[in-house]
């Protein structure tokens, strides 16, 4: 009865999270707007940043936590297996779903099967993604701490560039035609003049990302209690579940923009979301923990890499048009992972 209650906890918890990112996708479109920022900008910086915060908070509440109570060895585990968790879940299952909404609604005769993207920012983000967690990859072999932290302090340098040049880029024209945006749920029920709109507008994004984060941390709760009482490996929990808890509900926002037909912020919501993950939680990595990587984190990271780069390639040969067939690759490679890690927990070498 007492598991029942938790597992009906969790889902209530999941539809809580899902109807706090439709608020929340609702305010960010218009945040932009009023910021006059492009698609990309928005869903690259504003959407991705802002649902990045739950699962950048969990592995700093592992690490300092557990420094607190004098359990490094675990609080550091837990917390390199969360941050390494997030982009390997954004890279696999992420993209996965995204490609097979756009199956679902082309099913539907919501929209068409082809994706017709903004090359110039996935090539951005891409790269950005590419060369910030290599570089953090390479700070395992780093050792001396100094070296880490000087290492940290350039990953967080290099992501505020990253942003800088986001907002900046100007050639970009984005391939959706411009629809007319909903209007401001609060504004339903709130009647400001015009001119106070982008007061709502504020109160708005930090109400729905507010619910994000209090409901992802409630989730997460309940998924330890869950490993606990099935007796679940809690790296288990940090490099798996525990990122599908704060990281993928939140991916719901590029459903919604698929099913839109707004696929350079659906796609830039992920994308923009890696580049933050392997910036600035592997900062934390780098500063707080001993950043010693084994043989389990190097073949998640493998995994990533290559569903990107089969992503990056589709693009490449398509000119610029992005097939969800791609990103259904993505799902394999979760899968893969998954598999190594049940052998593992089965004392199977590989």
């Amino acid at each position: 009865m007492e598991v029942s209650l938790h597992i009906a906890y969790i889902l209530g918890t999941l539809f809580a999270i899902v109807f706090s990112c439709v608020v929340f996708t609702n305010a960010v479109e218009h945040l932009g707007e009023k910021l006059c920022l492009s698609q990309g900008a928005v869903g690259s910086i504003l959407a991705a940043v802002g649902t990045a915060l739950p699962e950048t908070i969990v592995p700093l509440v592992a690490i300092i936590g557990a420094h607190m109570a004098g359990q490094d060895g675990v609080g550091h585990q837990i917390g390199i297996g969360a941050i390494l968790g997030a982009p390997f879940m954004l890279g696999t299952l992420a993209f996965f779903i995204t490609g097979f909404a756009v199956f679902t609604f082309s099913w539907s005769k919501r929209r068409t099967l082809e994706m017709p993207i903004n090359t110039s920012l996935m090539f951005r983000d891409l790269k950005y993604f590419a060369i910030g967690y290599a570089i953090a990859v390479l700070g395992s072999f780093l050792p001396s701490s100094s070296y880490k932290h000087f290492l940290a302090v350039f990953l967080i340098a290099f992501y505020g560039f990253y942003v800088y040049r986001t907002i900046q880029d100007k050639s970009s024209v984005e391939p959706e035609e411009a629809e007319e945006l909903d209007k401001l749920y609060l504004g339903k029920y709130c009647k400001v003049a015009p001119r106070n709109e982008v007061i709502l507008v504020y109160l708005q994004v930090l109400l729905s990302l507010g619910g994000i984060i209090v409901f992802a941390d409630i989730f997460v709760k309940q998924l330890e209690f869950l490993s606990h009482f099935w007796g679940i490996n809690p790296m288990i929990l940090s490099l798996i579940i525990a990122p599908i808890a704060t990281e993928l509900p939140e991916k719901f926002n590029s459903v919604i923009w698929i099913r839109a037909k707004k696929d350079t912020l659906a796609l830039g919501n992920i994308t923009g979301a890696m580049v933050f993950q392997s910036c600035i939680p592997t900062a934390v990595g780098l500063s707080l923990t001993p950043w010693i990587l084994g043989v389990d984190a190097f073949v998640n990271i493998l995994m990533v890499y290559l569903s990107v780069f089969i992503v990056y390639i589709n693009i490449v040969r398509n000119k610029g048009v992005l097939s969800p067939y791609s990103l259904l690759a993505g799902g394999a490679f979760y899968l893969l992972y998954l598999v190594y890690v049940l052998l593992k927990i089965k004392g199977i070498g590989l």
